[in-house]
Parts: structure tokens; C-alpha cells; sequence
């Protein structure tokens, strides 16, 4: 079974309708791992014996008459940053790494366990999720389905590769400044970080990154983000931020689609510089959105400057909140990411107080630049990406140039607290996939998920990464 040529919806209703059985898809999950991951890189952890006794449990169940949920006996990867009972959480860090199994769910699994999905194990993630290439000292590289040479993106590389590949059908992610969003535009996924709250991200501990990260599903397309969704938002005691209940189901909302009157296009956001061939694509793309009916108004500035100290400045004290009480230990504190060293030592001399407050504060003032432009067009859309998928290890390339900050066009969201999501608009030269970043105003998650279903019915034109094919 390649789950490339199926959905979440279907699994689940053919397993709720017994002409599937939860524990035929979950053995179907783990021999595509086995034969598959060798070369990919996407798990980190797996439990075969445990997720076909949980598989084994959903078709008694059904077997009993139960309703165990619209997701019965989807098989779910979890990425590993957060904890899912049974596996360890070592966060892609020799600092962790080891550790002790959970004990209990995060609410996210939790929520996706309670809608009937098995889960088979944890994935890859750059260590602590500082960075947009999925890479550790611990578990090595995650491959980009399309280019084994290429990078998955990151933080939720490890999920984004085993869905492009078809491993699993459905997996967890985090944004904290692009995290669901990178890895999702280059492995040709839609993907979608939800409104900071709609997924909870309470628990016993804090959350890792409070005033830039959500967590959210990952799968291949947005209708299926949606019914996922709809499982998984709501309010959480032990999340100080999370939101209530919205009070429509968002799959249903994705049932008759418009083109939107407006939409506001920026290519650099007023401060980036974007690689041609990408343009290139993402022009084309919008080309066929305005043969639909919507007027796309050209927006050159949408911030005047670069937001990347400020948010360098709250990811390098939170990384030292993680990481700094393994400074004295001199062999774990040797394995740590040497570019996460620097950002977090140069925090530890530079980030005052004040400054963090100061970084905290500039998420407002961008707000209010998205409020002014939103009076203008209830949407904006940008390239998710401003350069080429780099090779694992390296930077990414603008127009042939390396460029370290090849994602500059996703962070400013997160301290935003924006809704946004990535649709797949077409390919480079060389075969690799492009997203197209679409933004909503505060809490409009359901207009930015009807516009990425409206344009995957538009654009896609049902090519998948060739590794995992046949």
C-alpha cells in the first residue's frame, strides 16, 4: 500500500466500514518503513509489535460496534520533539537522547490516539527543531524524497519525507519559524501552521518555543488537514494560550469553493531577495489563480526590514532555557549543533532582558503591518521559500548564490501568530517542488485552508516524489 494514492478520509472510513482492517494498514505502514527508510532517514524510533497491538485493539473495537473515530486505524508518525507515550523524546540532541520513554501522550497525540489513529513511531527532526534542515549528530540526515541528495527542510523533516514518500499517511509537526511550512513546500506537500492556541501545546511542561511555535497534523493534502483538524482544535486546561472550539467544522467548509476576490502578492516581502526560477513557478501559479477570477494587487513592501534578529534573539534564549544546563558537561555539550552553539552563546552575551522583551514586542509591529495590508485584500501570498533546496548540510542558493537564510519568507508569521499554510505550485528546472505561502488574518484559519484546497485543485498536476514509487 503506497498511501501516496490514497487519504486519511478514505483509510478511515474503509476501516470504520471493516472493508479495511486497522491492523492491514498499520503491518502495510511498517514493511514501506522497513524497506523504504534505510535510505531516507525519516524515523528515528519505531514499535512494530506495539503498533499492531494498538491496530489490533481499533478492529475490536469496531468489531464491538464502537465508534472509534474518523481517523480509525490511520497510521500516524510523530515528529521528535514532542512526547508520544512508549518512545523517548530525544529532540534529534545527544543531550536527550537516551532518555527515558513517555509515559504519557502530548495532547496533540493524545487527541489523534482518542480519533483512532496507531501509532508507529517518531521521526526525524534537526536537533531541538533550531533549524530548516532536517540533520543531527544523533540520527544523521533525513532525504528529500525527490532528491536523495537534497534536503528535506526542517524542523518537521523526518514527517515531511515520510509522507512525500509514502510511509505513512498522516504525522505531527511544529512551526516555530517555518517548521511545518519548509519541509512541506519542498517535499511537495500542503502544509499548515494553525493560529498560535488552536492546537493545544499544553502538558506537564512548557511549551519549547511559547511565543513563536504551534503543533499541527502533516499529511499530503488540505482536505485532510481539515478533517484532522477538526479532531485535534480546542481548548486545553494546561495550555494558558489555547483557543475555544470553533464553531464549524472546517472539513466541511472546504466543501464549495470560490477563488477569492483579492489576493495581495509580494515576492520578497519588501526585504528578501527571491531565487528567478522560483519566481518563475510561483508567477505561473498565480497566473492561473487570476484566470480564475481573483484579482492578485501587487504588494512590494509588507515589512520594511528583516525580522531575523528579533526572532533569532527569542529562539537563542529559549535554546538556552533547553540546552544550557549541559554546558559543564564537556562530551554532550561537544555534540551539540555548532550553529545552535553560536546562536545561543551569542543570546547568553547579547539578548538582555530588555532585548527579549524588545524581540517579543516587534511581533506587534508586524501585526500591524498584516492588519493594514489585510483592509487591502483578505489574503497575502508570498513564496513559502526564497531559494533553491539546498544538499543536506549546506545552504540553500539564491539564483546560484548560498544563501544561510534561504527561508526567510516563513518566521515573520510565527511572531505574528499568523494562520499560514503551503500549497505545491509546480517544479524548478531540475524536478524539485515550490510552494506557495498563503496568509491569513489573526484567528482566519479556515479562509486560508480554503484557499490552499482551492489552489491544489487548481495547480496540481499529480506528479509525487519518484523514491518511493512502484
Amino acid at each position: 500500500m503506497d498511501f501516496r494514492s490514497t487519504t486519511v478520509a478514505d483509510i478511515g472510513a474503509q476501516v470504520s466500514g471493516r472493508s479495511l482492517s486497522a491492523r492491514e494498514v498499520t503491518a502495510a505502514a511498517l514493511d514501506r518503513i522497513e524497506r523504504l527508510d534505510a535510505d531516507l532517514g525519516a524515523f528515528v524510533a519505531l514499535d512494530p509489535d506495539g503498533a499492531l497491538e494498538e491496530a489490533a485493539a481499533v478492529d475490536e473495537r469496531i468489531a464491538a460496534g464502537e465508534d472509534v473515530g474518523p481517523l480509525a486505524g490511520v497510521p500516524l508518525a510523530v515528529k521528535d520533539l514532542e512526547d508520544a507515550a512508549g518512545f523517548p523524546t530525544s529532540k534529534g540532541s545527544a543531550a536527550f537522547a537516551g532518555g527515558p520513554v513517555a509515559r504519557t501522550d502530548s495532547p496533540l497525540v493524545e487527541r489523534l490516539r482518542a480519533a483512532g489513529c496507531v501509532v508507529v513511531g517518531k521521526t526525524n527532526t534537526p536537533e531541538v527543531g533550531w533549524k530548516a534542515d532536517t540533520v543531527n549528530e544523533v540520527f544523521g540526515a533525513t532525504a528529500n524524497p525527490w532528491a536523495l541528495d537534497r534536503s528535506a527542510g526542517g524542523s518537521s523533516g523526518g514527517s515531511a519525507a515520510a509522507l512525500a514518500a509514502g510511509l505513512v499517511p498522516l504525522a505531527t509537526g511544529s512551526d516555530g519559524g517555518g517548521s511545518i511550512r519548509i519541509p512541506a513546500a519542498v517535499n511537495g506537500l500542503t502544509g499548515f501552521k494553525p493560529s498560535a492556541g488552536r492546537v493545544p501545546s499544553g502538558g506537564l511542561a512548557p511549551p519549547d518555543w511559547p511565543l513563536l511555535s504551534t503543533r499541527g497534523p502533516m499529511a499530503r493534502r488540505a482536505r485532510d488537514l481539515a478533517l484532522v483538524l477538526d479532531a485535534v482544535v480546542g481548548p486545553e486546561p494546561t495550555d494558558l494560550g489555547s483557543l475555544p472550539l470553533p464553531e464549524a467544522s472546517w472539513s466541511r467548509s472546504l466543501a464549495d469553493l470560490h477563488p477569492p476576490r483579492t489576493v495581495a502578492w509580494s515576492p520578497t516581502l519588501g526585504y528578501g531577495r527571491t531565487d528567478g526560477e522560483i519566481l518563475r513557478v510561483c508567477d505561473a501559479a498565480l497566473g492561473r489563480l487570476e484566470a480564475a477570477g481573483t484579482e492578485v494587487l501587487v504588494v512590494d513592501e509588507v515589512f520594511d526590514r528583516d525580522p531575523v534578529d528579533d526572532w533569532l534573539a527569542l529562539v537563542g534564549v529559549y535554546s538556552l532555557r533547553a540546552l544550557d544546563r549541559f554546558r559543564d558537561d564537556a562530551e554532550i555539550w561537544g555534540r551539540i549543533d555548532p550553529g545552535l552553539v553560536t546562536v545561543m552563546e551569542w543570546a547568553r552575551a547579547s539578548v538582555s532582558a530588555t532585548d527579549f522583551a524588545r524581540a517579543a514586542d516587534a511581533g506587534h509591529g508586524l501585526n500591524l503591518r498584516l492588519v493594514e495590508l489585510f483592509h487591502r485584500a483578505p489574503l497575502l501570498v508570498t513564496p513559502t521559500v526564497a531559494g533553491q533546496t539546498p544538499r543536506v548540510g549546506e545552504p540553500g542558493t539564491i539564483d546560484g548564490d548560498p544563501d544561510v537564510n534561504w527561508v526567510r519568507y516563513t518566521y515573520p508569521f510565527n511572531m505574528t501568530r499568523s494562520p499560514a499554510g503551503t500549497v505545491p505550485c509546480g517544479v524548478t528546472p531540475d524536478g524539485l517542488p515550490v510552494g506557495l505561502q498563503i496568509v491569513g488574518p489573526q484567528h482566519a484559519d479556515v479562509a486560508v485552508l480554503r484557499a490552499l484546497a482551492l489552489l491544489e485543485d487548481l495547480l496540481d498536476d499529480g506528479r509525487q516524489a519518484p523514491f518511493g514509487a512502484g
